[in-house]
């Protein structure tokens, strides 16, 4: 087994992380995804594509990471209605108002505060699992951005961990911003 496989690995165990974390109200909004080799390297190249479109150092700092990482797994939430709790923080006064907007720019929403709190702890989750098996990884926006636009999974909003196991952190000992 070679290291990458051994990431590959670690991938899925931070994918059953994210299933079995706990979930607001029971319900499982949660979708996790391994990226094969060739939608690493799409993301990678899209994450690339969106520095030049954006003018924005970050987008290709990340892309890169993506490129060099053995693996990338994304976890995202997948489209939801108010959780029911009338709860406000989404910037609706009732979940069923919530339920009759909709807007798209990177991601897709509104989204539930109740199921982005589930997200967050999906990702959580993940990354401990990373941590624990000694994998480097960091939590990217930008891969989510990408994946969307590729048309990798079906979430409205998600993030992307990409994972390595090197000599040194290449997602955090990254060169400087110029």
């Amino acid at each position: 087994m070679t290291i990458k496989d051994t990431v590959r690995t670690v991938g899925g165990l931070m994918e059953l992380a994210a299933r079995t974390a706990p979930k607001g109200l029971g319900q499982d909004f949660i979708e996790t995804i391994l990226l094969t080799d060739e939608q690493k390297a799409a993301v990678g190249n899209e994450m690339l594509k969106l520095a030049q479109e954006r003018d924005h150092a970050g987008w290709e700092r990340d892309g890169r990471n993506v490129l060099d990482a053995d693996a990338v797994v994304m976890i995202g939430l997948l489209p939801h209605k108010g959780a029911g709790l009338n709860c406000g923080a989404c910037g609706h006064p009732t979940c069923e108002e919530f339920n009759r907007h909709s807007l798209s720019a990177d991601f897709d929403g509104p989204n539930c505060s109740i199921r982005c709190l589930d997200l967050g702890i999906a990702l959580g989750s993940a990354v401990k699992i990373a941590s624990n098996m000694n994998v480097d990884n960091r939590i990217m926006y930008r891969i989510g951005v990408a994946a969307k636009r590729l048309g990798i999974g079906r979430s409205v909003l998600s993030h992307g961990i990409p994972l390595s196991a090197t000599g040194k952190n290449i997602f955090f000992d990254r060169q400087p911003k110029k």
